[in-house]
C-alpha cells in the first residue's frame, strides 16, 4: 500500500486516485470515503525527528578517508530540511560543494523505547526514498554534522511510503544524476541491518511515530550543479526526483 500527502491531507494512493485519510496513518488515520484524482505530491512525513546514519556502507566510508564504524553514527537534520518529491533542492552560498547522497528511509509506525532487534520490524511502517544532501566542505570544516546536513531543501523524502516493500535486508538502490547511475546498492550491504538501526537508535531516543531513519548511503556520491535532476530509486517502492538550483540570496 502506498500512503502519500497532498495539499488536502494524507491519502492512499491506488492508481491515479487518492484516497483521503482523517489522519496521519500512523496516528490512527481512516479513509473518509473522499476520492480524488491523484494531485501533487508533498513530503509524505511529519516527524519529530529526522535521524540520520552515517558511514553505514563500507565503500563510502572509505571513499571519504574515514575509518568503519564499530557501532552505528547517529546524527540529526532538522524537519525544516524536508523537500517534496519534485521540489528543488538549493545549493546554498555559504557552500563551494553539495553533494547528492541516496538513502533508503524508514518510517516509524509505533511509539518505541530500547526496542528489541528481534522486535524491530514492528515498529517500522513503510519505507521512502530519501536524499541526505550535504554540504561537503562545511561538513569537513566543521567536523560536526549540524550546518552540512541542515540547510533547508537538504532532505528531499518521497514520492510515498510503501507499506508493503520488499524484505529489508534486500532492498536495492539506485541513484542517478540526469539519467547517469551514481549509486548502486542493496540493503544487505550496510554494516548495521535496518532492525539493528531501529532498535539501536530507540536505545538513544524514544522514537516517535511518523519519525523517520535515514539508512546511510553507498559509495559514489559527488557534486551537485544547478540544472542537475537527481533521482533516487528503490526498487518496489518508488522514484524520488528532484531539480538543483542556486539559491536566491534576498
Amino acid at each position: 500500500m502506498r500512503i502519500a500527502r497532498t495539499a488536502r491531507g494524507w491519502a492512499r494512493l491506488d492508481g491515479e486516485l487518492s484516497h483521503r485519510l482523517d489522519a496521519p496513518p500512523w496516528l490512527g488515520g481512516r479513509e473518509t470515503g473522499e476520492t480524488l484524482l491523484a494531485a501533487a505530491l508533498e513530503a509524505p512525513v511529519a516527524p519529530s525527528k529526522i535521524i540520520c546514519i552515517g558511514r553505514n556502507y563500507r565503500a563510502h566510508a572509505e571513499e571519504l578517508g574515514h575509518a568503519v564504524p564499530t557501532e552505528p553514527l547517529l546524527f540529526l537534520k532538522p524537519p525544516s530540511s524536508l523537500l517534496a518529491p519534485g521540489g528543488v533542492i538549493e545549493l546554498p552560498p555559504e557552500s563551494a560543494r553539495v553533494d547528492f547522497e541516496g538513502e533508503v528511509a524508514v518510517v516509524i509506525g509505533r511509539r518505541g523505547r530500547r526496542i528489541r532487534e528481534a522486535d524491530a520490524a514492528a515498529y517500522v511502517f513503510g519505507i521512502t526514498c530519501a536524499n541526505d544532501v550535504t554540504a561537503r566542505d562545511l561538513q569537513q570544516r566543521d567536523v560536526q554534522f549540524t550546518r552540512a546536513k541542515g540547510f533547508d531543501t537538504f532532505c528531499p523524502i518521497g514520492p510515498w511510503i510503501e507499506t508493503e516493500p520488499p524484505p529489508l535486508d534486500a532492498l536495492e538502490l539506485v541513484t542517478r544524476v540526469d539519467g547517469e547511475v551514481r549509486q548502486r546498492a542493496r540493503t544487505d550491504r550496510m554494516l548495521f541491518s535496518i532492525a539493528h538501526l531501529v532498535a539501536y537508535a530507540s536505545g538513544v531516543m524514544t522514537l516517535e511515530p511518523g519519525d523517520v531513519i535515514l539508512t546511510g548511503t553507498p559509495e559514489g556520491v559527488g557534486p551537485l550543479t544547478g540544472g542537475q535532476q537527481v533521482e533516487v530509486e528503490i526498487a518496489g517502492v518508488g522514484v524520488l526526483a528532484n531539480r538543483v538550483a542556486a539559491s536566491v540570496v534576498a
